[in-house]
């Protein structure tokens, strides 16, 4: 039942039509001190040294943001886990989230990434999926090099596996890093840090014809002569009688004007 409602979760998610503040690719460009050292805009004030700025810590932190700073609604892994809300975390929260991101770093990134796309309605791009799977591609790949060069016993493989293990962890540190980076950026936004929200501008007040009015507001028409009446239409219905006085010559068949019988 649990997994079946995290697969239905999951489909509810690509459904999502929200989007990250800031993709992958451009989180260094978004925030370069979070994602290259230590920074002091964390949320908690204080400046951290690049002993303490790794990933396990940041993911601490983040999460706890995540949470609003209110650890009485922390449960291991966001609730995504089979472990979840089976490990006392209500009677201890830091030390179980402490425990999770130093033992389970990966799901507690994800963890916080699934918390803000579920509260948010974001969905992951195109570009993001096409990231996060080359890093599992690369790392599965890793493996399987891995586990041929233990069979087979070949030093090429073996440093073709070194090779491959190298690299899998330098994508892998590399995107966490941005994950986090696009984690940090979206609770900015969600905490007003970029400025106010611009104001929708309040349209004009139209005015309407009323029957008290003696003419109606002069909306879409010409402005009227100075120091006279604007002149309208027709109402519908009326006929439209040349004004009195002008000159105009008479239909044919009648006599002149000033003619006497």
């Amino acid at each position: 039942m649990g997994s079946q409602a995290h697969l239905d979760k999951m489909q509810l998610r690509q459904n999502y039509r929200n989007l990250w503040h800031t993709d992958l690719m451009r989180t260094i460009q978004q925030d370069p001190p979070c994602f290259l050292g230590p920074d002091s805009s964390l949320g908690f004030g204080t400046r951290l040294t690049r002993v303490d700025f790794d990933g396990p810590c940041v993911s601490y932190m983040l999460r706890k943001r995540a949470l609003y700073n209110d650890m009485s609604r922390y449960v291991c892994c966001a609730g995504y886990m089979p472990c979840s809300g089976r490990c006392g975390e209500s009677r201890c929260p830091e030390f179980c989230l402490a425990t999770e991101v130093f033992l389970c770093f990966a799901n507690s990134v994800a963890s916080t990434r699934f918390m803000l796309q579920d509260e948010f309605n974001i969905q992951t791009t195109q570009c993001d999926n096409c990231i996060i799977g080359f890093m599992f591609c690369l790392q599965q790949i890793a493996c399987i090099f891995s586990i041929v060069a233990m069979i087979v016993g070949s030093e090429e493989i073996s440093e073709a596996s070194q090779i491959l293990s190298c690299l899998s962890d330098l994508v892998y540190c590399s995107v966490c890093a941005c994950m986090q980076t696009q984690h940090k950026v979206e609770m900015d936004k969600r905490d007003g840090k970029f400025g106010p929200q611009p104001a929708m501008a309040v349209p004009a007040v139209q005015q309407m014809s009323r029957l008290d009015q003696p003419y109606p507001p002069t909306v879409g028409y010409p402005p009227p002569a100075y120091g006279g009446q604007p002149t309208y239409p027709p109402a519908y219905g009326q006929p439209n009688y040349p004004p009195q006085g002008a000159g105009y010559p008479p239909p044919a068949g009648y006599p002149p004007a000033g003619y006497q019988r």
